[in-house]
C-alpha cells in the first residue's frame, strides 16, 4: 500500500539493470538514476518491516530480487496452508449433542480462510459440505431444504440450522404423552404382587 501510494510499485516488477554512463544517452541515465533512488527507498521500507532474521538474509538484495524470492517462499507456504485447511474442513463432522452454531462457525472460518488465500470456493459447495457434515438427526431438515430448493447464503443456512436445532431440542425434551401418563396412573407397568403359596 505504501509503494502504491508513493507510485513506486514498478520497483517490484522491474529489475534494476546497471548502465554504462559513457555509452547511454542522458535520458537513459536519468531514468536509471530515478530507478536507483526509488529502489534504495523501497528496499529500506521492506527491510525495516522484517524480523531480524529476514533482515540479515535480505540486506544485500534489491527489491526486485527480494520480492521474487519472498513470493516463491510464501507461494509454497500458501500451498501447504491450503492443504491443511481443506483437510480440516473435510474432517468436520458434527456429533449429536454438539451445538450446531459452533459447528457452522468453525466450518465458515475454514471457508473464509480458503477465500483469503485466493482459493475459489463456491458458496453452494460450502453449503453442501456443511449439510453433509451434520448428524442423522438433521436428515429431515436436509430433505426439506432440498425440497424447498431455496437459494441461501452460508449465513442464511446458519440461521435456518439454529432454528432447526431449537426445534430438535424441544422435541427431545418434550414431556411424556397423556396416554403414557394415564397408563402409569392406572398402574400399568407396575410389578404384580405374588400371592403367597398355600400348602
Amino acid at each position: 500500500m505504501a509503494l502504491r501510494f508513493e507510485g513506486k510499485e514498478y520497483i517490484l516488477e522491474e529489475k534494476l539493470v546497471e548502465v554504462d554512463e559513457s555509452t547511454v544517452i542522458p535520458e537513459q541515465l536519468a531514468s536509471y538514476g530515478k530507478h536507483y533512488d526509488d529502489a534504495t527507498k523501497v528496499v529500506c521500507i521492506m527491510v525495516t518491516t522484517m524480523n531480524p532474521e529476514l533482515r540479515r538474509f535480505y540486506e544485500d538484495y534489491w527489491p526486485f530480487g527480494m520480492n521474487n524470492d519472498l513470493a516463491e517462499k510464501y507461494h509454497k507456504s500458501a500451498r501447504q496452508e491450503k492443504f491443511e485447511v481443506v483437510k480440516s474442513l473435510m474432517a468436520c463432522n458434527m456429533k449429536e449433542g454438539e451445538y450446531v452454531c459452533n459447528h457452522v462457525h468453525i466450518m465458515k472460518r475454514y471457508v473464509d480462510r480458503l477465500v483469503k488465500i485466493n482459493v475459489h470456493f463456491d458458496e453452494e459447495l460450502a453449503i453442501d459440505m456443511v449439510l453433509n457434515s451434520l448428524p442423522c438427526c438433521y436428515d429431515q431438515f436436509i430433505l426439506a431444504y432440498h425440497l424447498n430448493n431455496t437459494k441461501t447464503t452460508l449465513a442464511q443456512l446458519h440461521n435456518l440450522l439454529q432454528t432447526a436445532d431449537s426445534g430438535l431440542k424441544r422435541k427431545n425434551s418434550a414431556p411424556p404423552t397423556n396416554d403414557l401418563v394415564l397408563a402409569c396412573e392406572n398402574g400399568k407397568g407396575k410389578k404384580r404382587k405374588v400371592a403367597p403359596k398355600t400348602n
